[in-house]
């Protein structure tokens, strides 16, 4: 094995089947292949169809990456695999992939936690992450705050959310406005053209009283429950419903609690350096609202690129990568999936 080791990556967590390839922190290739237009016709992903489609994605998409980095399966160091959370049929698929390439090629097999993946991806744009360092995921599955003290050895939970997560509220918000699935980038869209104060919706777990037991956990249920209670009264009275206004107004309460939040815990622990990861890290008010805020307490923002923050290979060959160079232990090739994998495991 050289001594800047060549991993890839395999993710299938969700409704991407994703294949990366890293050296160190430069990525080398990634194909992606997204099943997402099949699940929009039923407004959220099915499982079912998510499993089958990466049965499908797997052999070329990993070709595709390959051909791209220049490399063959016999060039390649280790490979990492996201073994967990994710839906697990989904999960499976990946990782007995992982394992039928890792015994053809005879390479070291990693069993990586995707939320840990998310955080590590953001080394290939900024290179060596800080730490200590705080850690806001959002996305559709996951809304968490984690201090990263080594990210080799495991993250801290700091907090998490107790009903839906942002990127899910962002889907339900979004089929209520009769906008498309995923809902992110079409209620980011249309509130552009909106004001974000026109609504004042509630910020959930925000008041005195949730400080000693929620200060750092989300709850975006409330939230969904009073844009839906807006509009339908809208319809019922026979008025128009401003939908980019609506849409503005969430997106600012949704990134109002988030940030605040990821602030208020980067100045808890002293910590200067705040990442933000996951596919709801694309909102473009998340991004300029969470600079802003930073920015008063000397905090740095590291964001990666949109197309780094939704699920892909190269997140899952990043953290590989890290692991290896740290001198981390191999899974067991009888590794499984593990769609409750904890936080406090990087390696399965």
């Amino acid at each position: 094995m050289s001594s800047v080791p060549l991993v890839l990556g395999i993710e299938t967590s969700c409704d991407e089947t994703g294949v990366g390839i890293v050296r160190g922190h430069t990525l080398l290739g990634e194909s992606l292949a997204s099943s997402v237009d099949e699940h929009a016709r039923f407004g959220g992903v099915v499982p079912e169809v998510a499993s089958r489609a990466h049965l499908e994605a797997m052999v070329p998409t990993m070709q595709r990456a390959l051909d791209q980095a220049g490399v063959t399966l016999a060039d390649i160091d280790a490979i990492a695999v996201t073994a967990g959370p994710g839906l697990a049929g989904a999960l499976l698929v990946g990782v007995a992939a992982a394992k039928g390439y890792a015994l053809a090629a005879e390479k070291p097999i990693y069993g990586v936690n995707h939320l840990a993946a998310h955080v590590a991806v953001d080394t290939l744009e900024h290179g060596p992450l800080p730490e200590p360092a705080i850690a806001l995921l959002v996305s559709g599955g996951h809304s968490s705050l984690l201090l990263v003290e080594d990210l080799a050895r495991g993250v801290q939970p700091l907090g998490a959310t107790i009903d839906d997560a942002a990127g899910e509220a962002f889907d339900k918000v979004a089929r209520l406005l009769g906008l498309p699935f995923p809902g992110g980038p079409w209620i980011d869209k249309a509130a552009r053209e909106g004001d974000g104060a026109s609504i004042t919706f509630p910020r959930g777990l925000t008041g005195p009283r949730d400080q000693a037991e929620h200060r750092f956990d989300f709850s975006f249920s409330g939230l969904k429950t009073a844009v839906a209670r807006w509009v339908e009264a809208r319809e019922r009275d026979g008025e128009r419903v401003p939908v980019n206004d609506v849409a503005a107004s969430f997106q600012e309460a949704v990134c109002d609690v988030l940030t605040a939040k990821a602030i208020a815990a980067c100045r808890d622990r002293g910590v200067d350096t705040l990442v933000i990861g996951g596919g709801v890290a694309a909102n473009s008010r998340l991004r300029v609202l969470a600079e802003e805020r930073a920015a008063k307490y000397g905090i740095a923002v590291r964001v990666p690129r949109p197309k780094l923050c939704t699920d892909n290979g190269a997140m899952v060959a990043a953290l590989g990568s890290h692991l290896v160079a740290a001198g981390v232990a191999p899974s067991r090739l009888d590794l499984p999936a593990d769609s409750a994998m904890p936080l406090t495991s990087v390696v399965a």
